[in-house]
Order: C-alpha cells, then sequence, then structure tokens
C-alpha cells in the first residue's frame, strides 16, 4: 500500500518561476496574475533543510548572506523545488507553497509585530 500523498495546492504552483539579475532574485509569477520578487538572501535565510535547522539551534546560522546568489532551480515531484546557492548550499527543498507565503509575508507591510515563519507545507 502506497503512502498517503502530502498536502498540495495546485494554485501555488507559479506559471514561470525565472533567476534574475545574476542570481540575486527569483522572480515568481502565478496563474492569478500574484507575481513577486524573492532575493537570494531571503532565500539562503529561509531554509529549512536539516543542516541549516541544526545551525540554528546550535547558534552558527550566520545573520546574513550578502554576497550569495541562487546557482540552480531543480523542480522536484512538481510540488517543490531544490535551490542551490553560490556558497556552494544546495540541500534545501522550497514548496511552492512555502515560496508564495515568503513572497506574500515580504510584500506585507510591516507593523512592528514579530516576525513569524510561514506555515509549513
Amino acid at each position: 500500500m502506497n503512502p498517503p500523498q502530502p498536502p498540495f495546492d495546485p494554485e501555488a504552483v507559479p506559471t514561470d518561476a525565472v533567476v534574475a539579475r545574476g542570481g540575486r532574485d527569483l522572480r515568481l509569477t502565478w496563474a492569478n496574475g500574484e507575481a513577486a520578487v524573492l532575493t537570494s538572501e531571503t532565500l539562503r535565510l529561509r531554509c529549512r533543510c536539516a543542516w541549516c535547522t541544526r545551525d540554528r539551534i546550535q547558534g552558527r546560522f550566520p545573520e546574513a548572506f550578502p554576497a550569495v546568489a541562487v546557482t540552480k532551480i531543480d523542480p522536484l515531484g512538481g510540488y517543490a523545488v531544490n535551490l542551490g546557492f553560490s556558497d556552494g548550499h544546495a540541500r534545501g527543498i522550497f514548496p511552492w507553497v512555502y515560496l508564495r507565503d515568503l513572497a506574500r509575508e515580504a510584500a506585507a507591510p510591516t507593523t512592528g509585530a514579530p516576525e513569524r515563519a510561514p506555515r509549513a507545507a
């Protein structure tokens, strides 16, 4: 018997995902007309892989990645992408739902409230 399929929101899958500005941006466009630009630094800082999570817990995760660029974007099963970065990191899986949440978070007006992580996919 196959395990159940993970939750999937087809509306979270962009119609276009383009690495731009020499890898400094990931530009996303969705069928509903929504569009966003996520910087490579934001993506690297928000990686949720086991390595980055461990480094955060151990207090070894950098506070910034000012010169990092996206060097690859590989689709994973239609629900996510694996991003590679110029610092050699390529372990993170970024579900489209997570990227859409990051984009919406980046576009939201700041209210002085503490930042919260987008919901897990």
